[in-house]
């Protein structure tokens, strides 16, 4: 089983930045991808980036603003966000193999 625990949301202006955090437990975690997506009321799930050893992905939207980046020695995930835009307010969800998923953390922007 793979226990999953994001923070870092909140509150943010425009154009400012946030931080993720995924804290993960388990091989499965250690070993797999782990992604993270969101989804703002009334719009569908979203892929946001995923990471799996060397291998990043990112969705299209992110045109440079978000960076996923990995500490597996403390089994963490990052997902930093830079000039964040009202469009972004969402829950972040964190998930391994999109399989198991944590309880998601809100980052809501203010425009």
């Amino acid at each position: 089983q793979v226990q999953l625990v994001e923070s870092g949301g909140g509150l943010v202006q425009a154009g400012g930045s946030l931080t993720l955090s995924c804290a993960g437990s388990g091989r499965t975690f250690s070993r797999g991808s782990v992604g993270w997506y969101r989804q703002a009321p009334g719009k569908e799930r979203e892929f946001v980036a995923s990471i799996k050893w060397t291998t990043i992905y990112y969705g299209d939207f992110v045109k440079g603003r978000f960076t996923i980046s990995r500490d597996s020695a403390k089994n963490m995930v990052y997902l930093q966000m830079n000039s964040l835009k009202p469009e972004d307010t969402a829950i972040y969800y964190c998930n391994v193999d999109q399989q198991f998923w944590g309880r998601g953390t809100q980052v809501t922007v203010s425009s």
